[in-house]
């Protein structure tokens, strides 16, 4: 008899498949997000009453525990990423779940850190695990299929938030806990189904700043802060100067990630063809459209077709987000692989600092005239793709930019 096992077949194999893993853990932080996204603006504004210098604060408070993810390092002392991971999504859907009973500001303000601590930390143990376990050569497809995981989480909650919403018009107290415990009862279950997945080069421990690594700090930083403009006030232009309501939030929702289900492994294969330097200049291309076209639509420039111009323009977006996935391929590709746990919650607060202030900020730009706050972003997506032209078309440890590193990699 042989004393060899077999390989494990079917579910099985599934459930040891690192990629999987980060697929499902994926799917169940973008459903509680989605669902709370989804409901967040119109709730805002109908519950809460709303200004956009009350969305900009509520924004910028979101932001914090993202600025503070650097402190995940302190937590990879004597807890694996993927109990991190596990943690954070249980918090992240119990802050989902109350977040109806609490509609005013500091209500809301509380509801969010929660639910803000856990979706920032389980991405930052998410990006570590995901640059760990996938390896070089296939991680852009499969990044891709994550991307893909999300976008499917996403369809389902806006899809289920439109037909229930019009169909039952339940109150925002039930959709919120019906999600939020969703959300708790998925991540146990994962919990209890996967095995433990662990890197094969032990990580540093305590932080890591590193010379060479500069460009990927300034795109992630860049890519924080125009991202958050968008995120911030993108959604609610649509509510307050088109009159959208939840359920055409929701459609328009769906759309988007409709098309990400499909477009996430493709964009992710486009990656792995036509390398992150062309990726990351497509993407800011296409956002510094996207915010001119928000700031002509804020001023009437589309007369009737305002409405839909601007529709159009938030799936545009959400579709080339998926796009920012050539980032974390560029690093992986930079990297000492024991700096990548460490370098991505040093990263994910770089791309946080912009989102701390520019909410808040930015909401009382918006009370003057909304027009500014996209023209601004269009100028951050402009130095952004201005720093694209830095990446060289094949990086490797010792060449990171195009320009002739300061330090050789091994000497750091």
């Amino acid at each position: 008899m042989s004393d060899i096992a077999p390989a494990p077949r079917g579910s099985a194999a599934l459930l040891r498949s690192p990629a999987t893993f980060l697929m499902a853990l994926a799917f169940i932080n973008w459903l509680g997000y989605a669902s709370w996204s989804a409901l967040l603006n119109n709730f805002a504004k109908e519950a809460g009453g709303f200004t956009g210098a009350d969305i900009g604060l509520l924004q910028s408070v979101r932001e914090i525990p993202g600025f503070l993810a650097f402190t995940a390092i302190i937590l990879f002392w004597f807890m694996r990423e993927q109990v991190l991971a596990y943690l954070s999504l249980v918090t992240l859907g119990i802050g989902v779940a109350i977040t109806g009973f609490y509609p005013t500001l500091g209500g809301l303000l509380l509801t969010t850190t929660i639910m803000s601590l856990g979706f920032h930390y389980y991405e930052t143990a998410q990006q570590s695990l995901q640059l760990q376990l996938l390896p070089k050569a296939e991680a852009p497809r499969l990044l891709g299929r994550i991307a893909g995981a999300s976008a499917t989480a996403q369809l389902l909650a806006f899809g289920a938030i439109a037909v229930i919403w019009r169909v039952f018009q339940p109150g925002y107290e039930i959709v919120f806990l019906a999600s939020g415990c969703l959300v708790v009862a998925l991540s146990v279950l994962a919990w209890l189904a996967f095995p433990r997945f662990q890197g094969a080069v032990p990580q540093n421990k305590g932080f890591v700043l590193r010379k060479r690594y500069w460009l990927y700090y300034a795109l992630t930083f860049m890519s924080g802060a125009r991202r958050q403009i968008f995120m911030a006030f993108g959604g609610f232009l649509l509510v307050e100067r088109f009159g959208y309501d939840v359920s055409a939030t929701a459609m328009l929702l769906l759309a988007t990630y409709g098309i990400n289900t499909f477009m996430g492994p493709m964009l992710g294969h486009l990656v792995g063809k036509i390398g992150e330097r062309a990726t990351i200049q497509i993407e800011n291309v296409s956002l510094i459209l996207v915010f001119v076209g928000y700031a002509l639509a804020s001023h009437g420039h589309f007369a009737g077709w305002g409405v839909y111009v601007a529709g159009a323009l938030f799936i545009v977006d959400g579709v080339f987000f998926t796009l920012t996935l050539a980032q974390r391929t560029y690093f992986q590709k930079i990297a000492d692989p024991a700096d990548i746990a460490p370098t991505s919650a040093v990263a994910f607060t770089i791309n946080h600092i912009a989102a701390v202030f520019l909410p808040v900020t930015f909401g009382l730009i918006w009370l003057r005239d909304p027009a500014i706050v996209f023209y601004i972003g269009s100028g951050v997506a402009t130095v952004s793709l201005a720093l694209a032209f830095l990446v060289p078309r094949h990086p490797v440890p010792g060449g990171e930019t195009v320009l002739k590193p300061a330090v050789p990699a091994a000497a750091e």
